[in-house]
């Protein structure tokens, strides 16, 4: 999950994360994304998409934002704010979900981890910090929470890939075999404090790390070296984007925004109806009752071309949706793209074409993801 382009200009202040200055000493393209300076890639998009997919890859996602709510009413109310169940969090676990709108569409998309009793971490996507909190802080009434904007006290790294734990455990005493996907553990590595969390947005398996800002840059240095020995890359956002992509995760912006709940997104397994109320249960009800009028789907290319976000989705002559991502795959050397079509269309193997430059191309309906790995 990270968020999208947020289309700065030249003219606008870009922020830059603590590593600015490695990814310039390691000859990266930075570009504008949502508000950031950033690392596009550093050698080639494909050679940083394989080395995760194979090795592993280090990214830089200090942009992301991280929100602390505690007091006795920190459970009740994010019970009230998400779809999902934080009921069911033990200490140390996380889960995914989302902030929704009453409407039931989505603000953001986010992880709650659940640090200790009564206290819990959000961590949202970077260009919607200011509007998420400002969202979390206005629905805090009623709640004893204490909610906190700490995005500028954390840096984030991630480690991600099937060499990821070989890499990361000479560092550190804490087991890295014993923390299962969505657990955290705080411990030392490198000498410096982190949460280690086993989760990331590739597909792969791997570690994100939080810790300190003055940190941050001799975790970086180290891990890469650590790593080099393994394949270890740094890797930029152009490989991150390709990776979620081929795993069929949603990317803020594109396959989820304000209008699109999390039903249509194929997120279903994360909207806990039953638990009880929250903001869009009403609404999301409705729409599971109703049957659904749209769906996410994955579209491969049958002939040359490749596909990107806006491009209409056509069967014989009359439009049926419309991408929101599209990029070459790395992985299966094929062009592949997500989009929204009726629900009726959304069958996978029904041919398709999409609207490349005025030319409708041959493409088909693929069931997401397009890539999973073997455990």
């Amino acid at each position: 999950m990270t968020a999208q382009d947020t289309g700065d200009t030249a003219t606008t202040t870009l922020k830059r994360t603590p590593l600015y200055e490695e990814h310039l000493a390691s000859g990266a393209r930075l570009v504008p994304f949502s508000g950031w300076e950033m690392p596009v890639q550093y050698s080639s998009i494909l050679e940083e998409h394989r080395a995760v997919r194979t090795h592993a890859g280090l990214f830089d996602v200090s942009h992301m934002g991280e929100f602390k709510v505690e007091g006795p009413d920190s459970q009740a109310f994010l019970q009230h704010l998400v779809p999902n169940d934080v009921a069911r969090l033990a200490e140390h676990q996380a889960l995914y979900t989302q902030l929704c709108l009453p409407d039931g569409g989505t603000i953001d998309d986010l992880i709650i981890y659940r640090l200790a009793d009564s206290h819990y971490m959000l961590v949202v996507n970077a260009g919607n910090i200011d509007k998420d909190f400002a969202w979390v802080e206005q629905q805090t009434k009623g709640f004893d929470v204490i909610l906190a904007n700490q995005s500028d006290a954390t840096a984030l790294l991630a480690l991600q890939g099937p060499e990821a734990q070989a890499i990361l455990q000479p560092l550190t005493d804490t087991d890295l075999a014993s923390i299962r996907y969505y657990h955290f553990e705080p411990g030392i590595v490198d000498g410096i404090n982190c949460f280690i969390s086993r989760t990331g947005y590739t597909g792969e398996d791997g570690f994100e790390l939080y810790c300190a800002p003055v940190d941050v840059v001799k975790l970086w240095r180290d891990l890469l070296a650590a790593g080099k020995e393994r394949g270890l890359l740094p890797a930029g956002l152009g490989a991150r984007d390709t990776l979620r992509l081929e795993a069929g995760y949603c990317l803020y912006g594109h396959e989820l925004d304000e209008t699109t709940n999390p039903l249509e997104a194929g997120l279903g397994w994360t909207v806990k109806l039953a638990k009880g109320d929250f903001i869009g249960h009403d609404a999301l009800a409705k729409a599971k009752e109703e049957g659904l009028k749209r769906k996410l789907i994955g579209i491969e290319m049958v002939d040359r071309g490749v596909c990107r976000g806006g491009y209409a989705i056509y069967d014989n002559g009359q439009q049926i949706g419309a991408l929101t991502s599209g990029a070459p795959s790395p992985t299966f050397n094929k062009n592949i793209g997500m989009g929204y079509v009726a629900v009726e269309d959304a069958v996978p193997g029904k041919p398709v074409q999409i609207d490349i430059r005025g030319k409708h191309t041959a493409a088909q309906i693929i069931a997401l993801p397009f890539y999973k790995r073997q455990r």
